[in-house]
């Protein structure tokens, strides 16, 4: 039993990777020596996107400029691989906005589709990776008020003395 779990859940993997690997392949329209993408390539006006630049077959070694009509222009330093940006709030939903990568004198551009609907405001981060954790609020409390924890704490209480209701009522009556 336990085997056809495992095949259901190994097939389930495969079949979800075959579906999402034209997406993690796709590119931008033009031929360059260097990999770029933009993710997601679906987002709501003044959502984060992140500016993917793939540097490992040395096809970009200097600082990239990533420019668009629909967010400020990026520049990845030639230490990253990634910057984010957010996209302006008054991006009209549905548009196709061409995003172009350029570095070393070679550019590719890609599409960002702007979806309907809006996100909350961020602020842009231009490397994502230079913050720690958000860490705080911890153990069973965190955002509980009193209130809560007094009605939590009354309905075990009353299904504690339930329970010892019914189990004391019932070994009195075995005993007549």
């Amino acid at each position: 039993m336990r085997a056809i779990r495992v095949a259901a859940a190994a097939l389930l993997g495969v079949g979800a990777l075959a579906l999402a690997a034209p997406a993690a392949v796709a590119q931008g329209d033009n031929i360059t020596p260097f990999g770029f993408s933009v993710l997601p390539s679906t987002i709501a006006a003044g959502g984060q996107v992140t500016l993917q630049l793939d540097r490992d077959h040395g096809g970009c070694t200097g600082s990239a400029t990533v420019s668009s009509g629909v967010f400020d222009t990026i520049t990845i330093p030639g230490n990253r691989s990634s910057a984010t940006a957010v996209v302006d709030w008054d991006a009209k939903p549905g548009a196709v906005y061409k995003v172009t990568f350029a570095c070393d004198g070679v550019s590719g551009s890609t599409n960002l589709t702007i979806a309907s609907g809006r996100t909350t405001p961020t602020q842009p981060t231009p490397y994502p990776y230079n913050r720690g954790v958000h860490a705080g609020e911890g153990g069973t409390v965190a955002g509980f008020d009193l209130g809560e924890i007094g009605l939590g704490a009354a309905l075990i209480a009353g299904s504690v003395g339930a329970a010892y209701h019914f189990s004391r009522r019932r070994s009195g009556e075995d005993g007549a």
